[in-house]
């Protein structure tokens, strides 16, 4: 299957604690079907002091799910479902929304 989502895309949640919220994708992993989004699902990690490093709460992104982000359309905003047409003999991804090409 094709990647309708990859990283450095811009998304948005559509469900869960951050519905609504908008990043762009840090990282995919596509075997396990989750991605971590900059500033999206938000935890606080305790990490203890040591030589190198201050001790402290630091807050990380944790993974998620593929099926609850969209992407957002390049010309109207807002969550869009992905196509792929063939444009100058290159598989491209579009924005069903709108019809702009987020690839080309």
């Amino acid at each position: 299957m094709a990647a309708k989502l990859k990283s450095g895309d811009k998304v948005i949640v559509l469900t869960g604690k951050d519905k609504g919220k908008e990043g762009e994708i840090a990282t995919l992993n596509p075997s396990t079907g989750k991605a971590i989004v900059t500033g999206i699902n938000t935890s606080i990690r305790h990490v203890k002091q040591s030589q190198n490093a201050q001790g402290g709460r630091v807050p990380t992104d944790m993974p998620i799910q593929l099926s609850n982000l969209a992407l957002v359309d390049p010309k109207e905003g807002g969550a869009t479902r992905v196509g792929f047409k063939i444009e100058d003999g290159k598989k491209v991804r579009f924005a069903k929304k709108s019809g702009a090409l987020i690839d080309g």
